[in-house]
């Protein structure tokens, strides 16, 4: 195996010339571990965003001079900072799940006061209220909708009394969530098969994860049968065109992640061999090349490079171990990780105000 031994550190602030790791890495570069000096500076991207209300991409479809006139506060009290609503949702996600794997956060205090500001009853039913007026049906559908129910879904496997109140408060918006979700498969003709927010395989394998571990079965079998009727007959997958300029998403790999969610091991092999061809395949291993990390459309493909990571190592785990493939997915899901990691904290809000959180899913999702 292609070997890679790499200590990534980072500074513990931008004044500070003391640095300390990140993570650290198996010698045979298969397994990355976050440490709790990396998990303590990763929180502090989205700690200084949650209640950050400017800069803001609303999204919002006005109605009248009084409803234009809202501010992003006052119209998503739970998830208005950083930068748009999708992004302030799976910041309280990371934050959640770092919380969770490191009990010694030292940031733990400050987290669960942030969230709680955020995550109250009173905060969500304005947050159900927004979404049930007619104008709002597709607001953030389906991205925003999946890092809702995958927030939703940390909590729900966490025993700890914080928890257990946040995701009391959170299920209505859940119920919302899924019933709009129920309403719009059987109206999906066609699938999105964008690198960006629209991409309906990504959508699918959260809503599905939450589906799953919620034992939501009506939900769960939409869902896979959704994915069947959208997917099921593709063939020859025209990855050399990825990625797309602003791509943090891979619409080969993220079919085939979520296929093979749905599928069983047999049946995804036969449908993944049609689906990417191996040159197609090691087309998708070449690193994306972000030139201008300050540009908040080009520092989409960091973002590409740590979604790469996640869907590679799970498409690999269903591939038999003699397969080459499997190796060769490994290995680029490594060499993506080594190439963005570093540049999380790059000190440009455009990057800082969500990466963090694809990092994250990146390194913990095994």
């Amino acid at each position: 195996m292609y070997r890679l031994l790499f200590l990534f550190v980072f500074a513990t602030s931008i004044a500070s010339a003391q640095t300390k790791p990140l993570f650290t890495v198996t010698k045979d570069s298969t397994v990355f571990t976050l440490t709790v000096e990396g998990a303590s500076h990763l929180a502090s991207l989205p700690l200084k965003c949650l209640q950050q209300e400017y800069p803001n991409k609303t999204g919002h479809t006005s109605t009248g001079n009084a409803d234009h006139l809202r501010t992003p506060s006052q119209q998503h009290p739970s998830f208005y900072g950083c930068y748009d609503w999708h992004s302030s949702v799976h910041g309280h996600w990371m934050l959640v799940r770092l919380l969770k794997q490191f009990s010694n956060l030292p940031e733990a205090a400050q987290v669960r006061a942030s969230i709680s500001k955020n995550i109250n009853t009173e905060n969500i039913k304005e947050e159900v209220k927004y979404f049930s007026a007619v104008l709002s049906k597709s607001y953030e559908r389906t991205y925003g909708w999946a890092w809702a129910l995958k927030l939703q879904q940390e909590l729900l496997t966490w025993n700890d009394a914080d928890a257990v109140k946040w995701r009391t408060a959170m299920q209505p918006l859940c119920d919302t969530i899924v019933q709009l979700w129920m309403n719009y498969l059987p109206k999906q003709t066609y699938p999105n098969r964008t690198g960006v927010h629209p991409n309906t395989a990504f959508g699918l394998v959260f809503a599905l994860d939450y589906a799953r571990t919620a034992g939501n079965k009506i939900f769960e079998t939409a869902i896979v049968n959704a994915a069947k009727r959208l997917y099921l007959k593709d063939k020859n997958a025209p990855s050399v065109w990825e990625p797309d300029g602003t791509d943090f998403l891979s619409p080969s790999l993220e079919e085939a992640d979520l296929m093979r969610n749905v599928l069983g091991k047999e049946e995804f092999l036969k449908w993944f061999n049609a689906w990417i061809p191996l040159p197609s395949l090691q087309h998708l291993t070449e690193l994306p090349i972000v030139s201008d990390r300050n540009d908040l459309q080009i520092v989409h493909l960091d973002g590409l490079c740590f979604s790469r990571s996640w869907c590679m190592k799970g498409i690999a785990k269903q591939l038999p171990a003699t397969d080459k493939r499997k190796q060769l997915l490994l290995r680029s899901a490594i060499q993506h990780l080594n190439a963005s990691l570093p540049h999380i904290a790059s000190g440009s809000y455009g990057g800082e105000h969500w990466l963090a959180s694809f990092a994250v899913y990146a390194l913990v999702n095994e």
